[in-house]
């Protein structure tokens, strides 16, 4: 069973990957077989790709923690998306994602966000998966 102290340091260990562009380490945090729900591909290297059209469509885009639950081998997190433009008022753009840890890197992810402006559609990629 993951703890919830090791699944919150894995999440937290991706997201400062993403937010210093160390994608290549952030492979490492992810089994050979991990699956994108959102994707639909196994592996990490469309997580690297669709991390590099984010990053390039917003330089200084950056994804913290807001909330980490475990339950078993899952992890389920809620995140707020700083760096995107969105108009006065509105909220920052939000993350949920649900992953599921296997020896102490992720296994498969699933994911959902909200609060993106029109330029970030379903097409696009939050926080490494496509939407």
């Amino acid at each position: 069973m993951t703890t919830r102290e090791d699944a919150s340091a894995l999440v937290l260990r991706m997201q400062e990957c993403f937010n210093s562009r160390q994608f290549d380490r952030a492979a490492d945090l992810h089994t050979p077989g991990f699956f994108s729900h959102p994707l639909g591909t196994p592996g990490f290297e469309a997580g690297k790709a669709a991390w590099r059209m984010l990053v390039a469509r917003y330089p200084g885009i950056r994804v913290v923690a807001q909330d980490i639950l475990v339950d078993g081998d899952k992890a389920a997190v809620r995140s707020v998306v700083e760096g995107i433009g969105v108009p006065d008022g509105d909220a920052q753009p939000t993350l949920f994602e649900i992953f599921r840890i296997d020896d102490g890197r992720f296994a498969e992810m699933w994911g959902a966000s909200t609060g993106f402006p029109p330029a970030v559609g379903p097409e696009d990629v939050v926080a490494g998966q496509r939407r």
